[in-house]
């Protein structure tokens, strides 16, 4: 059996004022945003975002997230957002490496866990369209 390559994209931003709590250090919900925009940038690099599902006619809802957080983001910092596609076939799972970016330093670990949903039903599926599973394979 040969190893896949791991589908990844990267993003980088500045922590803005908003984000943070009044030590300057960012919220802990925040993170969860973070995940968000780091999943839809790898989602549009496969080719596969939440308007292609829609049209498609399924949704991804989240059933799980895990976060470890390591060390904490400040406002002014640059965060690199790492995702990772680890699970298409059966689900939508993604791993996050969080950084501050000036640093190189690990600030948090994360991963999400997407189900599909028939939209047109309301019913869960065990297994991700074969429109998503293609595009992703064309990747690897």
């Amino acid at each position: 059996m040969t190893d896949k390559k791991k589908i990844t994209e990267e993003i980088v931003f500045n922590v803005e004022f908003y984000d943070v709590d009044s030590m300057k250090i960012v919220y802990h919900g925040n993170y969860i945003k973070y995940m968000e925009k780091a999943r839809c940038a790898l989602l549009d690099k496969i080719g596969y975002g939440y308007l292609q599902m829609e049209e498609t006619g399924y949704s991804f809802p989240v059933v799980d997230v895990k976060v470890k957080y390591v060390r904490s983001l400040r406002f002014g910092d640059r965060a690199r957002v790492k995702a990772t596609l680890v699970e298409y076939e059966n689900c939508l799972k993604v791993k996050y490496e969080i950084y501050n970016d000036k640093t190189g330093e690990l600030t948090t670990k994360c991963e999400s866990t997407q189900m599909v949903v028939e939209m047109a039903t309301g019913e869960t599926k065990f297994f991700c369209p074969q429109i998503f599973i293609d595009r992703v394979k064309e990747l690897e």
